[in-house]
């Protein structure tokens, strides 16, 4: 349970999918002018993320591993059809609102991303976890945009006047550059702070792996510096051996 929790915690705080890995900055951008569409598409997405990494982590001694990356879609890609027939059926007005941008969660990198560094090598229980965590962090991320543009941009939250009658919303940050404003200034804030984040993460040292990532076999660059410095050993000890 404790690997169950700490995949929570990993994908909400520690590694959240907006604010530090800035992974699926296409709905990001486009679907959080109003915080009450922003939450649909991150539970949406979350949905998506739990089963896929459930299916593709129950299957995932059965894909072979030449087609898993096209295995991998089709699982998703179900998945996606499902929640959008489900949200034609129950909820049309979220579904109008998100529109084209559902049927592309298909291609999302996060859910990609989980699906092929996670859940294709670990037990189910901390895939799942590690699905919500995720899920759960993407839609924080994208319900606190929301909530800075639909205020500042409508003088609403969720839809909802909140603002006096005197206020004269600034337009913007309805409008597409305000997502790119708002996100640069959350941004900012974490860099001040020193927060972890894609903008003010430094390289302590040389990749184990050297920094070829087009030739990344799928492995995580600590396994691979685990096994460097491990071949690092053996030869030195060999060599010492033939010494004698």
């Amino acid at each position: 349970m404790n690997k169950c929790m700490e995949r929570l915690y990993n994908g909400i705080i520690k590694e959240n999918p907006t604010f530090v890995l800035m992974l699926g900055m296409c709905p990001t951008l486009a679907l959080t002018t109003n915080a009450v569409d922003a939450m649909g598409m991150g539970l949406t997405t979350t949905v998506v993320l739990v089963m896929s990494n459930f299916l593709i982590s129950l299957l995932r001694k059965l894909i072979p591993e030449k087609v898993r990356i096209p295995a991998f879609i089709v699982i998703v890609a179900s998945f996606v059809t499902i929640v959008k027939m489900l949200l034609e059926a129950y909820l049309w007005e979220l579904n109008q609102s998100l529109g084209i941008y559902i049927p592309l969660i298909v291609v999302n990198c996060i859910i990609l991303g989980r699906a092929e560094s996670y859940a294709s090598k670990n037990p189910v229980a901390p895939s799942i976890f590690d699905g919500l965590g995720m899920g759960l962090g993407f839609t924080i991320g994208l319900t606190v945009i929301g909530l800075f543009r639909e205020l500042i941009g409508s003088g609403t939250l969720f839809k909802v006047a909140v603002m006096p009658d005197s206020y004269e919303p600034l337009k913007i940050f309805v409008n597409p550059p305000g997502a790119f404003l708002v996100l640069a200034i959350l941004t900012a804030f974490q860099n001040k702070f020193k927060l972890k984040s894609a903008t003010n993460v430094t390289q302590q040292e040389p990749l184990a792996c050297g920094g070829n990532c087009a030739s990344c076999l799928g492995t995580t660059c600590t396994e691979n510096h685990e096994k460097i410095e491990l071949a690092k050993q053996e030869a030195k000890n060999k060599k010492g051996e033939d010494g004698k």
